[in-house]
């Protein structure tokens, strides 16, 4: 039997990588994506946002090779962590 952890439909991927995040009034931000899978990512922020809340992301590949991954997110689960805040985002559409 499955550990609950890989019950997953998808798996996550670990990155460690900066990620532009612009929140639906124009602010921009960037913040690190810490993992990413076919469904969403786990991003840490600065600041906190509200469950809810419609992100659009935008994170360049290593050396530049491929274009840049960019999403239009929900945010599902938002919790502190030590050095800001921790999001869960589900992906909505990639757009590029």
């Amino acid at each position: 039997m499955q550990d609950y952890a890989e019950k997953r439909d998808f798996h996550r991927m670990r990155v460690d990588a900066h990620i532009h995040i612009t929140d639906s009034q124009g602010e921009t931000l960037i913040g690190t994506c810490r993992d990413l899978s076919a469904t969403g990512m786990q991003l840490s922020v600065s600041r906190p946002f509200n469950v809810g809340d419609t992100l659009t992301t935008r994170m360049e590949s290593a050396g530049g090779q491929t274009p840049a991954l960019e999403t239009e997110c929900e945010v599902v689960r938002c919790e502190p962590a030590d050095d800001g805040y921790l999001l869960g985002i589900n992906i909505v559409q990639v757009t590029r």
